[in-house]
């Protein structure tokens, strides 16, 4: 944090910007779940989110274990266990993802460049995902059901979306400059 000039911004920014992440996830699961969005022909749209949503999941963990401090190390540890359960191929994989016998610093490195990568691949797939929502479209409402009632995406979406922004920015700088852990956990 003190390394390099703003480093407390970037981390802070970096940190508090991925809990909100997870948070309008969780939110935008929830809304597509409440208007139906699952149904056909959007469920493969809803596979493809769920894909996203493993893959974000996994690029969290990698980074949580990044800090390489106690809690980091046991979760690191119990959650990699858990793939020795796996038929034929389990053991193997977790000694080769953690480069030897125990979490060390192999594991560490391999996490990071896992870490790294697995932002652009859920970049890839988000935009997979909004072709198919664009090839099968997207349900909005409740009570829409055909093209007629529609709404363009210009301007109403548009406005929509840049007030949404703005108001997340607003929300993300009081976090950021006046309660940086509050979303963190305090051993961290």
């Amino acid at each position: 944090m003190r390394d390099v000039w703003y480093g407390w911004l970037l981390r802070y920014i970096h940190a508090n910007t991925a809990s909100f992440f997870f948070i309008f996830m969780y939110i935008h699961i929830g809304r597509d779940m409440y208007y139906g969005s699952y149904n056909h022909p959007r469920f493969v749209v809803l596979l493809i989110g769920v894909v996203i949503f493993i893959v974000t999941m996994a690029t969290a963990f990698m980074g949580y274990v990044l800090h390489m401090g106690t809690l980091s190390y046991w979760g690191s540890t119990a959650i990699t266990n858990l793939l020795f359960v796996v038929t034929w191929i389990g053991i193997d994989f977790v000694y080769y993802l953690w480069g030897g016998f125990s979490v060390n610093d192999a594991t560490v490195n391999r996490f990071f460049s896992i870490y790294f990568v697995f932002p652009f691949i859920v970049l890839a797939i988000t935009c997979i995902q909004i072709l198919t929502i664009h090839h099968n479209g997207s349900k909005i409402f409740l009570w829409t059901s055909n093209n007629i009632d529609r709404l363009s995406f210009h301007p109403y979406f548009t406005y929509k979306d840049l007030i949404t922004i703005f108001l997340y920015f607003i929300f993300i700088g009081y976090f950021v400059f006046y309660a940086p852990n509050y979303l963190g956990h305090s051993d961290l």
